[in-house]
């Protein structure tokens, strides 16, 4: 647990920001809730080494040098790594460790270093691109650093390219099971998808790295950053905040400090999450907890919210009689006996600490859900869609005196249909409804609903909400029409109007874009919707149009991070129910001719899959309406 300077300031590091980073970590609670390492990255040093050969903080940056910064960290009661790279060079063109890991080592224990972060830029010409030469590169440097005697993490960086999974934890502590982090929804999931395959390969002492913590960069929504978090802990990871902890938000430190949450990523049992339940985009993980507990989380990985339920005498913790649940998120306790039910917003998480019952005395006597449903979530200006809310007692008790509420933007109509039951016994459920009216002339936009839920127990009052989105969309088309000239209901990812947006990396200088015409298979199109990998497009049709047509594959000039036939799984979605899933091939790309119907919305989806970040086009894609 710690800090990298990487994700919020790359390249511009230097003693003033590690050193106020430390003090930041002391005042703002970060070290008192475990946070140790303050790591630094690339950039630190100077472009040549010493006539020694050894390397040199850069002056200007570090004018004390690395061990009087190391020094003044310790005294702060926290530890300081460093940055070094198994070439050449580093990825910015900074002398690498290749052939001077020895010399390296004892330079970094000398210093007083306490973590390595070891990365993969610079590889020799001519050095095999296989396991074994990562194996031997990797190797050196982790022999070189027991025979210093320092007790160093040595953090292996590789990007997933050698599989270090099967071979790292006789070489190192971590290692890096994907290309870099950045603070986007669709690589933060797509991380999440590729790094919890690979649970039985960590276990103490030898840990799954899927990188750094995003919280706070400002990319994401604070529930995607709980996500985020969340998914790392129950995946055993390394929490490593990579965002300016000098200016943290009370939300951020929030996330970051969240003890129940480091408790599970901490268990001294060191297992990481299994997956209990994976259907389409909702997940249910369930992660082992010493002394026989167990962690439950919910994932919606889906743009809107679901329900999603789990029975706990699935989970093995055996016994017989109720369970106490702990929301990790609010922190409170409640009774359950066997059903566990949540409400999870789009993109998000609801994560409990499941253990025996045991007397409590603030204990809830019942968990209890609001949930809600939605007959169309697309509703044009003037029409109708019927809400239903529910409240779900999962607990022991009956709850009474319950009531269920609508609330709604200023001048829609609603009108109640059904009422709830005042009394909801333990296993049971109630539920309302209402008529809801969009009025006239409203704004196209999305519009948040909201169900509350109300009930006695025990002798007090508990409340709970859910929200739910409800989209007043564009009008629909009314004629045959290209898709890059209709606008979007909702978009995750960027969209290119009739072009492409490619992306090309260069040593030293990073990525850079550039825009071209949608190419495939050598053949240009004037029209058509360029994508990045990740991307989710949907398009409101009204029940107007009958067929989509379309050419999609991976751009020519797509960059393909050294794949041989780079390639991502397609999918167009009508209505919720999938009509088309199919992976395509960087010159390979797919005719699509899907019957539409009468389809209320379509979405067009290419998923990421980490090293595989590749420009998707939809070209001369379009619909045929009336």
């Amino acid at each position: 647990m710690g800090f990298n300077n990487w994700n919020a300031f790359g390249c511009d590091v230097n003693e003033a920001l590690i050193k106020e980073t430390a003090d930041a970590m002391v005042a703002n609670g970060m070290k008192a809730a475990g946070y140790q390492y303050v790591n630094i990255d690339d950039c630190w040093m100077s472009r040549t080494r010493d006539a020694d050969g050894n390397l040199q903080a850069d002056p200007a940056k570090f004018p004390r040098g690395i061990k009087a910064l190391a020094d003044y960290v310790h005294s702060r009661g926290l530890k300081l790594g460093i940055y070094e790279s198994a070439g050449l060079t580093t990825c910015e063109g900074y002398p690498g460790s290749y052939g001077h890991e020895a010399q390296d080592a004892q330079t970094f224990a000398s210093w007083g270093i306490d973590y390595l972060k070891y990365d993969n830029c610079g590889a020799p010409p001519g050095t095999a691109d296989n396991q074994q030469q990562y194996i031997a590169r990797y190797k050196r440097m982790g022999d070189a650093l027991k025979a210093t005697g320092r007790d160093i993490v040595y953090s292996i960086c590789e990007q997933g390219r050698s599989a270090p999974w099967i071979w790292a934890g006789d070489v190192g502590h971590l290692w890096r099971t994907t290309v870099d982090i950045r603070d986007l929804w669709p690589e933060v999931a797509a991380i999440f998808r590729s790094t919890v395959a690979l649970a039985e390969h960590a276990g103490p002492g030898a840990w799954n790295d899927p990188d750094m913590l995003e919280v706070g960069n400002g990319g994401m929504s604070d529930t995607e950053y709980r996500s985020h978090f969340g998914l790392w802990a129950f995946m055993a990871a390394p929490l490593i905040s990579g965002t300016d902890l000098r200016k943290a938000s009370k939300a951020t430190l929030e996330i970051l400090t969240n003890r129940d949450l480091i408790a599970i990523d901490q268990d001294p049992l060191g297992k990481p999450a299994r997956v209990l339940s994976h259907v389409g985009k909702q997940w249910i993980l369930v992660k082992d907890l010493a002394g026989g507990d167990k962690a439950v989380l919910f994932f919606n990985e889906d743009m809107g919210p679901v329900t999603q339920s789990v029975s706990l005498r699935s989970l093995g913790i055996g016994g017989r009689g109720s369970y106490v649940v702990k929301d990790l998120w609010s922190h409170e306790r409640s009774q359950v006996n066997d059903r566990l039910t949540a409400f999870v917003e789009g993109h998000g998480t609801a994560i409990y600490r499941v253990s025996r019952p045991r007397d409590i005395p603030s204990l809830k006597q019942s968990h209890v859900a609001a949930t809600n449903s939605v007959t169309d979530t697309y509703v044009e200006p003037g029409k109708s869609t019927t809400i239903t809310g529910n409240l779900v007692n999962d607990g022991t008790r009956s709850v009474n005196h319950v009531a269920l509420t609508l609330s709604v933007p200023p001048r829609w109509k609603v009108k109640q249909v059904k009422g709830p039951r005042s009394s909801v016994p333990g296993g049971a459920s109630t539920s309302a409804s209402w008529e809801l009216t969009v009025p006239p002339g409203a704004s196209v936009k999305a519009y948040s609903v909201e169900v509350s839920g109300s009930y006695q127990v025990g002798g007090h009052r508990e409340r709970m909400s859910s929200e739910r989105p409800i989209v007043v969309p564009p009008a629909p088309p009314t004629a045959t029409s290209w898709l890059s000239d209709l606008p979007r209901t909702s978009a995750v990812g960027k969209a290119y109007k009739d072009q492409q947006l490619i992306p090309k990396y260069t040593p030293g200088s990073g990525l850079s874009y550039e825009y071209k015409p949608i190419t495939m298979r050598g053949v240009t199109y004037a029209k058509g919707v360029g994508t990045i990998s990740g991307s989710s497009l949907i398009y409101y049709l009204g029940g107007r149009c009958s067929k989509l047509t379309a050419i999609v594959g991976v751009d020519d000039n797509a960059f393909s991070y050294g794949l041989p036939t780079p390639s991502l799984p397609i999918r167009i979605v009508v209505d919720g129910k999938t009509v088309f899933d199919q992976r395509v091939a960087q010159g390979s790309p797919v005719v699509i001719d899907e019957d539409l119907s009468t389809a209320k919305a379509v979405e067009l989806e290419a998923e990421l899959e980490m090293i595989s970040n590749l420009s998707v086009d939809w070209a001369n894609a379009r619909v045929v309406c009336s």
